[in-house]
This record gives C-alpha cells, structure tokens and sequence, in this order.
C-alpha cells in the first residue's frame, strides 16, 4: 500500500510540473503574439491563463481591457482583471488600480483607495517602478487631507496583513 501511494504522489507531482511549464509556454506564447501586434489572438491567448489565476495575465488583460487593445475599451473589465492579479501581489496590477481610482475610471472616484493600492505597489515594487509610484502617490496625496492620507495608510497596512483580499 505505501509503494503505491508513493507512485500515486510521484504521478501527481509529475502532472503538476508538466502543467506549470504548460502554463509558463502558454504565457511566452501569449507575450509573443502581443509583442508582434495581434492584440485580439493576444487577448485569446491570456484569457484562459487569467482564468487560471496566473496574475501576469491577468494584469496584461486589464492593461488591454484598459487600452481597448484587442477586446473593447472596458474600464469595468480592466479593473476585474487588475484587482485579481493585485490580490497576488502583482504591483503593476496593484498601481493601476490606485490610477484607476484616481481617476474614477471604472470606479467611483476615490482618492483613498486610490492611496492604498498605491501605498501597497509601492511597497511591492523595486527600482525605477518604486521611483514613479511614489511620484505619483505623493501627487495624489496633494489633493488629500492629512486625516485621508492617514486613513489611506491605515488601510494599506491592513490591506497587506490580509495579503491583499477584502481592500
């Protein structure tokens, strides 16, 4: 009986690994055909990756939703597709997010929402990405009062402590 757990276990890790360069291929494809400018192929080449909960392709679905590259212009879809890929700690997702709240695109219009997903890609990005995000934010906090800034801060962290669910 342990030996043939052993092989069941050895199969299934076996699956799991293939699936998962299946899905790294599937990504590659999918960043392939974008980069050569067939965005409506692109599009049908990340949706099934988004679905599966892979958050690169589902920040790169809200970009387009966002754009209107390849699907239509959908502010509503954009946020979907970022909010999911934000809850995996995507920052890009996570800043555009905050952009879209800013903005009210999709959205209510919202500056302290807009402050925590940025708080939070900031916290999450590195290099050049962290340098503009900030920028931004402290743009955005000009049109805030100190209590919403605090209460911005407030929420990020808590966001955070619940790895990024319920924001």
């Amino acid at each position: 009986m342990n030996m043939l757990l052993k092989q069941v276990l050895l199969i299934f890790v076996c699956f799991f690994a293939l699936a998962g360069q299946a899905m790294a291929d599937s990504l590659s494809d999918a960043n392939r055909v974008y980069d050569e400018g067939d965005y409506e192929k692109a599009a049908k080449l990340y949706s099934p990756l988004a679905k599966d909960g892979n958050a690169e392709a589902q920040y790169i679905l809200g970009m387009m939703y966002r754009a209107g590259r390849g699907v239509p212009h959908d502010y509503k879809e954009a946020r979907k597709w970022y909010l999911l890929a934000a809850e995996q700690g995507h920052p890009l997702a996570q800043f555009y997010l905050g952009w879209m709240y800013a903005g009210g695109k999709g959205v209510p219009k919202d500056y302290i929402q807009a402050h925590v997903w940025i708080d939070i890609a900031i916290a999450n990005a590195s290099g050049e990405a962290r340098k503009e995000f900030i920028v931004d934010r402290d743009s955005l906090a000009k049109s805030m009062t100190a209590d919403q800034i605090a209460k911005a801060q407030e929420l990020a962290k808590k966001c955070t402590a619940n790895k990024f669910k319920r924001c």
